[in-house]
């Protein structure tokens, strides 16, 4: 079986959440019937919903190749997201780290636990920005160019990091 390619959030706004994305990258790096084939830069951007007087996120995006199915790369995401101490409470409040399966090949999917394409990626700029740098000539389906799509989102205060950041 062909892997498939699989585009993954990664957000966090507590406790050194640089440190918390750096660890997701490698965290991903070793993902079993898995290679990850680019990471985006780094960004800062301030939280878009949620709970007010949040510290700002840092975000970025990993391409996969994985032998995994949705489900199992889903449940792999959400283990990684416990062991840096992710406790889900608030509905878009703050967190150590975030991990979301954003596409997986050219797979739509509307299941109440996983829908892809993510449902909100093309109105976030904290995802679409950083995806765009690892894939410009992306097509998201059902909704068009990654390229039309960032065009048409607002930067909302994003910010990209220097490496050294």
């Amino acid at each position: 079986m062909q892997p498939a390619r699989a585009y993954i959030g990664i957000g966090s706004n507590l406790d050194d959440p640089i440190q918390h994305v750096r660890r997701a990258f490698q965290a991903l790096s070793g993902v079993l019937a898995s290679c990850c084939v680019a990471r985006s830069p780094l960004y800062r951007s301030a939280p878009v919903g949620g709970p007010p007087d949040q510290p700002d996120y840092i975000n970025a995006v990993a391409a996969l190749d994985t032998g995994l199915t949705p489900g199992q790369l889903l449940a792999v995401l959400q283990s990684f997201e416990l062991a840096q101490g992710r406790i889900r409470t608030v509905r878009w409040g703050p967190r150590t780290l975030d991990l979301d399966l954003l596409l997986y090949d050219q797979l739509i999917c509307d299941d109440p636990r996983l829908a892809l394409p993510h449902p909100r990626l093309h109105e976030r700029a904290f995802v679409l920005y950083p995806l765009y740098d690892i894939a410009p000539t992306l097509s998201i389906p059902g909704q068009g160019s990654l390229r039309e799509l960032r065009a048409n989102c607002p930067q909302q205060g994003l910010i990209r990091l220097d490496s050294d950041d």
